[in-house]
């Protein structure tokens, strides 16, 4: 056991060291949520039939280090109360109902984010007799995250732009 300790004192710390968290970028961050929504932007995340790794970096999306819950971004269980439909994978024949369903039951005005390579095209899966292919040919996409997997910086990104360009037209309609 002493030997260990004495090793692991000799070596010191391997790892990098913590990111700062910039308490302007969060609070930047807020203000452009609230001027785009007006309130808290809420997502429901929906797996069309990913392997999973894009849902590991919305999770990070979740850390301390992004807060996005001290942001205004949160993830919401029911379609009913999201902004935002956020679809990962490519649609299996399986999900492909369930996602439509999804879909109609988002309140108006409605965005969807394809997030991955996957969700963008079908990525490695393509299209076969187990899956559709990507998000758009089944919904209508505002915005694809390309990546596999994206980067939480570029999912964040996507997901304020697709919020910004819902609000443009949304402004542009009732101006006319």
């Amino acid at each position: 056991m002493f030997d260990v300790l004495t090793r692991i004192l000799r070596t010191g710390i391997c790892s990098e060291p913590l990111p700062r968290i910039e308490t302007e970028q969060a609070a930047n961050l807020q203000q452009r949520i609230w001027a785009v929504l007006g309130r808290a932007l809420c997502i429901r995340q929906v797996d069309a039939g990913s392997c999973n790794g894009c849902e590991l970096e919305l999770h990070a999306l979740n850390n301390p280090y992004y807060n996005l819950e001290g942001a205004g971004i949160k993830f919401v269980a029911s379609p009913r109360h999201a902004d935002l439909l956020l679809v990962t994978g490519p649609v299996s024949v399986n999900m492909e109902e369930a996602l439509l369903r999804a879909y109609e039951a988002v309140p108006h005005p409605k965005l969807v984010v394809a997030l991955g390579d996957c969700a963008a095209c079908g990525g490695i899966f393509g299209e076969s007799y187990a899956t559709r292919g990507g998000v758009s040919r089944v919904l209508p996409v505002d915005r694809v995250v390309n990546g596999c997997p994206p980067a939480p910086p570029d999912i964040l990104r996507a997901i304020l732009e697709a919020a910004q360009g819902k609000r443009q037209a949304l402004a542009a309609a009732t101006a006319t």
